[in-house]
């Protein structure tokens, strides 16, 4: 249905509130412009049917529809209240108002389908199929007066069948509809009748089938037609057409299917600069997006070729909001074949979505859902109202209508889902799958480090529910052998702010780990590891930040993994699982798919490979993929026009861990399997299409030696994709790094056997016995700490040695000064020592203890490792000193809570 014009005049109706108070609620402009409204639903008054139109005037929003009961608000206290096909609501507190109207029928059912007020505020014109309004005659189109909520008697207008849409310029009133005669003349689906008498006007814009929407241009000079026709006034002009809002002559028509033979046009809307329909289509190849079309030529701005039928539209400040059942917009880019979208918003410039998702059920009837918008509100406050089908709102049980204000927004988003890695010393790369939130597109995202209150880090970044990319922080400051923590929050514009996300753990090794650093340094654009400890969400550890979703619940950090050492990997069913990247992508050039795998299955399936679908239906357009056949034979396919494949021999189907490589580039296709070429071919090209990378599972019908299931059972590990085809030789380091690995290194801890602190404050007091230690240069603390120190395991030497400390939980525990490690020269015991009598200490440092700011963390520092050498084997005693005043406490290792601290490791490997 056509929106009411302006939001001018405020009515003249008592309130009357039945259960509800009215609350004024502050404006909070928290969303992401140019969305102006939240996406979290107000308690409304609900019906007992459908909800077909909505207009507005001033603070009071009226309801046609298909009903005959208003309840409260799920939840909510009052009682319902007879109402026959109308309704009349307060915008701000969404219960009805003192205006009383039914519409009826003495034959068949009545129904409201259009409203509109007129240009001066006072009265609602109101169409459909009904023959009286309060027992006064009218015929199929009433005229209400706003101020007493009465028909105006001296209307007489007479539709010989339903109208369905209306529109108001001046004193005249356009319709559209089922009708072929007004006031006994013929006028074909569209006609105009004057505002005041409902007397037929000379304005003649006949259609061959029923108009369903109808709009008049800013410039009052045109009417713009939409419905279910294929001519207008004998031209074809299917759909859609503008007329001239006097006579209704042709101006502008859209032949040569500018709207598809199988689609019509539900609705139309105009603003500035344009006007947008809303459409819907039946049977394969349909339009069901939306179109904006420039005022000035009437040529297309843009088409959004969305899948779902588009029932309203309603530009507002520069946004497009949408009431439709879209399912597939993987035409635009957006999200691919799957759940209905029932509210969307975009800009009228640009037919992509922006952060506004609320959503409804398909509800009763047709099952289409929303089905009529309008805005309303005098003051700073607006309101949307939203109309229809539907029983449920954002989950909630909602029935026929909702409502959304420009303020405030008071939802969370989503926790982020976090994990963390590391390979090489010096780096944790912390990621997480962005947060949705539904009226909140670009999100601050902070992340805390080993329980502290303050974020190491903070960044913004921009999700969608169909676009929620990874995002990642490199720790730079985490160090080689210690084990750290961390939680991700997400807040939106707000300041409403998420639970913490799960707690990651992640130890930093002392060397770099020599696989997934090569798949690194080779250019892997995306890298699973499938360490994570649960699902769904995969991590990606390249710069690509392209990471996987489990589908069906994928078992991940299985052990062992295919490549050694720390690394865990993925099990897949065969029935219903596997993993997809969030986001749509594209494969542009040449491209390299590498993965490990192990299976004894004798059904094959798709171990890595593209496709234009998420989930387990199965892609309608899939290539570029490794897949296995029953027999165990690995083929690598690419599809430039027909499946194109190079293949292994069979049997790799043994239980063993397999390397699987698929390249492609200007030279052809190769495949190599455990580090060897298997066969090329001089293919060069593929299928072009925008889509998702696929593991464990995706259609592979057509494709050669198609195997019995296009799910894989067993483990995949390590799965990378390159932006380049691979050379011979890499793929054969990468396959012997895995397989044959240089000796790793070995980290030795060693935890203090005796360890206390001297307190000149206190100079003859021993504190051998106490849970905590304690540094500070004034009033001066020392700490000394003793270890047992091994000997080099036989062909290692001593690599690095590291001291780790963790700071006590006391108040004020962390400090900002440096602490100073140095060798003890003299004598002490742990039951002896004091500050009288605390040892003499060596003039060279072994090394310094900085950024110890926090308490109950682990902290450590780097020790000369020539130093420490020359110590192996024997006892060995250190001291923490400080010249600042801010003390440091620490757990001695008579505490539980010291996490086996102080503590040496000592790290040894081959010379």
């Amino acid at each position: 249905m056509q929106r009411s014009k302006g939001l001018s005049a405020a009515l003249v109706l008592s309130a009357s509130v039945l259960g509800m108070g009215a609350t004024a609620v502050p404006q909070a402009a928290a969303v992401t412009p140019p969305v102006a409204f939240t996406a979290d639903d107000l308690p409304t008054w609900q019906t007992n049917g459908i909800v077909w139109a909505l207009a507005q005037s001033g603070d009071t929003v009226f309801v046609g529809g298909t009903f005959s009961q208003l309840k409260p608000p799920n939840g909510a206290s009052g009682t319902p209240k007879s109402a026959v096909n109308f309704a009349a609501m307060n915008a701000a507190t969404g219960a009805p108002i003192d205006c009383d109207l039914s519409f009826t029928v003495t034959s068949g059912t009545a129904t409201v389908r259009a409203m509109a007020v007129s240009d001066d505020g006072k009265t609602l014109y109101v169409g459909g199929y009904f023959g009286a309004v309060n027992g006064v005659q009218a015929s199929s189109l009433a005229a209400i007066d706003i101020a007493t909520c009465k028909p105006k008697t001296d209307f007489k207008a007479s539709f010989s069948a339903t109208v369905r849409a209306l529109a108001v310029s001046g004193d005249t009133v356009y319709a559209g509809g089922d009708f072929q005669t007004v006031g006994g003349q013929s006028h074909k689906r569209f006609a105009a009748v004057n505002g005041r008498t409902g007397a037929v006007l000379p304005f003649q814009a006949d259609a061959d089938q029923p108009g369903r929407a109808i709009a008049v241009t800013p410039d009052k000079k045109h009417v713009l037609l939409g419905g279910d026709f294929f001519t207008v006034n004998g031209a074809d002009s299917h759909a859609l057409g503008v007329v001239d809002a006097t006579t209704g002559a042709n101006v502008k028509t859209y032949p040569d299917n500018f709207v598809p033979q199988n689609s019509v046009v539900k609705s139309i809307a105009t603003d500035g600069t344009g006007f947008y329909t809303g459409n819907e289509g039946t049977g394969g190849g349909v339009f069901d997006g939306r179109i904006a079309v420039d005022l000035d030529t009437y040529a297309q701005r843009w088409r959004d070729t969305c899948l779902g039928a588009t029932q309203a539209v309603l530009p507002y400040n520069g946004v497009l909001y949408s009431a439709s059942h879209a399912h597939d917009c993987s035409s635009v880019g957006e999200f691919p074949d799957g759940r209905r979208h029932h509210l969307l918003a975009q800009s009228v410039d640009d037919v992509h979505k922006l952060g506004w998702m609320p959503d409804t059920n398909d509800g009763i009837g047709e099952q289409i859902g929303p089905r009529a918008m309008s805005i309303s509100g005098t003051g700073a406050q607006k309101y949307l109202w939203v109309g229809g089908e539907f029983t449920t709102v954002n989950g909630g049980a909602a029935q026929g209508l909702t409502r959304f204000a420009t303020g405030p927004d008071t939802k969370a988003p989503g926790v982020p889902q976090a994990s963390a890695a590391s390979v090489k010393p010096g780096a944790v790369q912390v990621r997480w799958r962005s947060s949705l939130d539904l009226d909140d597109s670009k999100l601050t995202y902070k992340v805390y480090r080993n329980g502290s209150a303050t974020p190491i880090h903070t960044m913004t970044g921009d999700s969608l529910e169909w676009s929620r990319p990874q995002l990642s922080f490199t720790d730079t400051t985490a160090k080689a052998g210690e084990t750290y923590t961390y939680r991700v929050t997400a807040s939106d514009a707000a300041g409403n702010t998420s639970a913490l996300s799960n707690s990651v753990s992640v130890t930093v090794p002392e060397s770099a780990e020599a696989y997934p650093n090569a798949v690194l340094e080779d250019g892997a654009s995306m890298y699973w590891r499938y360490d994570e400890s649960a699902g769904p969400f995969v991590g990606d550890l390249s710069s690509g930040d392209l990471h996987g979703i489990g589908a069906n619940a994928p078992t991940l950090g299985q052990t062992p993994g295919a490549v050694g050492g720390s690394s865990k990997s993925l099990s897949l069913n065969g029935t219903d699982q596997q993993v997809d990247t969030a986001n749509r992508t594209t494969v542009d050039g040449a491209f390299s798919i590498e993965t490990w795998f192990k299976t004894t299955s004798t059904k094959g399936g798709k171990l890595v490979g593209f496709g234009d679908q998420t989930g387990t239906r199965g892609s309608g357009n899939y290539d570029k993929h490794l897949y296995m056949t029953d027999a165990g034979k690995v083929i690598f396919g690419a599809h430039p026009g027909l499946p194109k494949v190079v293949a292994s021999s069979a049997g790799l189907n043994d239980g063993k861990w397999h390397h699987a490589v698929g390249t492609q580039s200007a030279n052809g296709m190769a495949l190599y399997v455990d580090g060897k070429l298997q066969q090329v071919n001089d293919v060069s090209g593929n299928q072009s299409y925008s889509g998702y990378w696929h593991v464990g599972g995706d259609n592979i019908s057509g494709w050669p030696e198609a195997p019995s299931s296009q799910f894989f059972a067993g483990q995949i590990d390590e799965t990378a994709v390159y932006n380049k085809a691979l050379t011979g030789d890499q793929v054969a380091r990468h396959y012997q790094l895995a397989t044959n690995p240089a000796p790793a290194d070995t980290i030795v801890k060693v935890t203090a056997s005796e360890d206390s602190y001297a307190n000149a404050g206190a100079p003859s007091t021993n504190y051998g016995s106490s849970a905590s230690l304690a540094v500070r240069g004034t009033s001066a603390y020392e700490s000394y700490l003793r270890f047992t120190l091994p000997k080099a395991p036989p062909g290692t030497v001593l690599k690095s040695a590291r001291l780790a400390v963790k700071t006590s939980t006391q108040a004020g525990a962390g400090s900002t000064d440096p602490q100073k490690i140095s060798p003890v020269a003299g004598d002490w015991t742990e039951d002896g020592v004091t500050y009288k009598n605390r040892p003499s200490l060596g003039t060279s440092a072994l090394g310094t203890l900085t950024g110890a700011t926090e308490g109950s963390t682990v902290y450590s520092a780097l020790l000369d490792t020539t130093a420490m050498t020359k110590a192996l084997g024997a006892e060995y005693s250190m001291a923490l000193t400080s010249e600042g005043t801010d003390p440091l406490w620490l757990w001695s290792s008579e505490a539980s809570a010291g996490a086996q601290t102080p503590q040496l490791m000592l790290t040894f490997g081959a010379p």
